[in-house]
């Protein structure tokens, strides 16, 4: 089954369950999904859709930092609630010792000697990660392994 018609199915359970959190969030998806296929006149692939949902989870850590910073824990609140919904749909990222490892790995192979070889280091790390690694993480990882060197 493809991830397109997972998330239909999704739907389908959250609307029987009455569980309208999950329902608007599936929506949300959903609409965009269907713009994307309106836009470009396609038919949006599994790629295509982790992609999208990839973005929406970003906007939804960025709109939890802005609403926390401002003081609106009632609505962090309700995009940390969308930001699950979505999560479940994002292939399972590598641990943090696998990205260590990686990290380990990335920082020998591009001969880094400090923090300001980060660029070199995530050039080489970046297209071997897989799909729903957090790049935060990594990031962090990489820059504590920099300068720890």
């Amino acid at each position: 089954m493809g991830l397109k018609d997972q998330i239909t199915e999704d739907m389908k359970t959250a609307m029987r369950a009455k569980d309208a959190g999950k329902l608007g969030t599936i929506r949300l998806i959903i609409a965009e999904l269907k713009r994307k296929e309106v836009d470009e006149r396609i038919e949006v692939t599994d790629e295509q859709a982790l992609a999208i949902v990839e973005k929406m989870i970003k906007q939804r850590k960025d709109s939890i930092s802005q609403f926390e910073a401002g003081g609106r824990t009632d609505l962090a609140d309700i995009e940390k609630a969308e930001l699950a919904v979505l999560a479940a749909y994002m292939p399972a990222g590598l641990s943090e010792a696998e990205i260590n490892a990686a990290v380990a790995d990335a920082v020998a192979a591009s001969g880094a000697a400090g923090p300001q070889d980060m660029g070199k280091v995530m050039a080489i790390i970046k297209p071997k990660m897989p799909k729903g690694t957090d790049m935060g993480l990594v990031s962090s990882l990489i820059k504590k392994a920099l300068s720890a060197a």
